[in-house]
């Protein structure tokens, strides 16, 4: 279907890919997983025909159409958004104008008749005639209802934008599907119809994500760039981090014995293709996993940073109490009238379909900002430590290199001390003259997990996430995952990861227009609730 042949890229003295030489068969997801910086976004630019090689090819079945996922998010504000959608078909798009300029004309002669006949046999064959009811079904499955059809891109907000942007990479069933980050501002209700769309899709699909639970649910194959090659595995993401975590472990035991660490092996593989969802395309990939060579299974070179959260003492059972809060912004109501208590060691996921709504509420919770009405306590054993959505504020003094910003926020003697702070920027991947970086120069990731420095020296008992995992790599979302996992303290946190929030909520908090609404359940009980459907529905209406 798609094949790559020799093909390398390099930028200068860097090389990100050696002579690659690797398929891609139809049937099949695969997730392109790397560090940050590998080549994960430049790899679908090349096999896309947005940028070129520095030698080797890419080839695409004659006869076959190619659709990717648009990153630009204004590129079709002229047109209309049913037109934006079936421009996704490039050819059918062309041929239907083509027809309708021919239809338009005021002196259409014999010859006009005989050429729109031929394009109208052409554009039935690409399944023209249904085209527009095609694109409004699946604007209408995306939630873009049926009023907005005939508007113009450029009157969409964002989060509508990338919804109809989606449906034109997905219009009229492309040979080949290429999406990078395709999650990103959709909220869980269109991501989870995106993973039953693509699980049960026929052709290829090859994906850029660092959403985990999005990667488990759609991928077949975990694609792995690794010392500037690719390296593909069967199974989704969960599988190959396991695998790769186990075959890591056992490497690090060097006296255990190869017919003991293959039997280990084997029998990792058959319990997690027990594990295997009965979908059509996850019983497909439980029988990759059951013919999987365990040779096939290696150690990963990944560095994962040791995110590891201590209290400084333990807190009591009054943790925070919220009264009757609200919030409006710019005449927009955030909030009204919200009321909770959190106990000791919720891990709460705080979520609302208004994002500015969560992000208000942990900057009152913080005293950078105040509410219109309501009040707040914190239990007075409680000591809290906030990653807020925006941290440029923390980064903003050039003068200082990291051992030196992280050495604003120790409390002691021992903790000024510069092995004690490198100890903490090692933890976080900043090791050797990395820690000595200039603070306001550092990428979106090492500026969170500078962050996470921060928080860890603190040693709160109560921890407060808004979008911890924004900017992070899969590498560092795991982690932070497993250790939020471990934490014995209080947790609010706000995150688009559903694996994330799946994994570490016991309750959940929705904040919608109406109040609020709680339940102690994990993430996922929370939202296929029929009952809880029926109420946020009301909430919301």
């Amino acid at each position: 279907m798609l094949s790559v042949s020799n093909l390398s890229v390099q930028f200068g003295k860097r090389i990100l890919f050696d002579e690659v030489n690797t398929k891609f068969t139809i049937g099949n997801c695969y997730g392109i997983i790397g560090a940050n910086g590998s080549g994960k976004s430049t790899f679908l630019k090349i096999i896309s025909g947005q940028i070129d090689p520095t030698s080797g090819q890419v080839n695409l079945d004659h006869g076959k159409r190619m659709s990717v996922l648009s990153q630009d998010h204004y590129a079709f504000d002229e047109y209309q958004v049913l037109d934006t959608v079936m421009i996704g078909n490039k050819k059918l798009f062309e041929v239907k104008k083509e027809m309708d300029a021919i239809y338009a004309k005021e002196d259409f002669s014999e010859e006009d008749g005989i050429k729109v006949g031929e394009l109208g046999v052409e554009f039935e064959e690409m399944g023209g005639w249904n085209a527009e009811s095609n694109a409004a079904n699946m604007l209408s499955s995306l939630g873009i209802k049926e009023d907005m059809h005939y508007t113009l891109m450029n009157e969409l907000d964002g989060k509508a934008k990338v919804r109809v942007l989606l449906a034109q990479a997905l219009f009229g069933n492309p040979d080949v599907l290429i999406m990078d980050e395709p999650t990103n501002d959709l909220d869980f209700e269109t991501i989870a119809w995106l993973e039953n769309f693509l699980a049960n899709y026929d052709n290829t699909v090859i994906v850029v994500s660092h959403d985990r639970h999005f990667l488990d649910a759609v991928c077949t194959h975990i694609s792995d760039i690794d010392f500037s090659k690719i390296n593909h595995f069967s199974g989704n993401y969960t599988f190959w981090y396991e695998s790769s975590q186990l075959a890591a472990r056992q490497r690090a035991q060097q006296n255990k014995k190869a017919e003991d660490k293959k039997k280990e092996l084997e029998e990792f593989i058959r319990r997690f293709s027990a594990n295997v969802a009965k979908s059509k395309q996850a019983t497909s990939r439980k029988k990759m996993i059951e013919k999987l060579d365990v040779d096939q299974i290696k150690p990963s070179s990944r560095r994962y940073p040791a995110i590891i959260f201590e209290r400084e003492r333990e807190a009591g059972d009054q943790i925070l109490n919220v009264e009757h809060l609200s919030k409006t912004n710019d005449g927009e109501v955030l909030f009204n009238d919200i009321h909770f208590n959190l106990n000791k060691g919720d891990k709460v996921a705080l979520i609302s379909k208004n994002s500015r709504a969560v992000t208000a509420l942990y900057e009152i919770l913080n005293n950078n900002d105040k509410a219109d009405s309501g009040k707040f306590q914190w239990g007075v054993t409680t000591n809290q430590s906030y990653l807020p959505l925006d941290n440029a504020d923390f980064f903003k003094d050039a003068s200082l290199n990291l051992v030196d910003w992280l050495r604003q926020y120790a409390k002691t003697e021992e903790e000024r001390e510069e092995v004690y702070l490198r100890g903490f920027l090692g933890k976080m991947i900043f090791s050797g003259e990395e820690a000595l970086k200039q603070c306001n120069v550092l990428s979106g990731g090492e500026k969170v997990r500078c962050m996470l420095s921060r928080m860890m020296m603190m040693r709160a008992n109560v921890l407060m996430l808004d979008e911890p995992t924004n900017h992070l790599d899969l590498e560092s979302i795991q982690a932070f995952n497993n250790s939020l996992s471990n934490f014995k303290g209080t947790v609010l946190f706000t995150t688009h990861d559903h694996e994330f929030a799946h994994t570490v909520a016991n309750r959940v908090i929705e904040i919608t227009p109406k109040g609020v609404i709680d339940r102690y359940s994990t993430f996922d009980e929370y939202l296929e609730s029929a009952k809880i459907k029926e109420l946020r529905n009301k909430m919301y209406s």
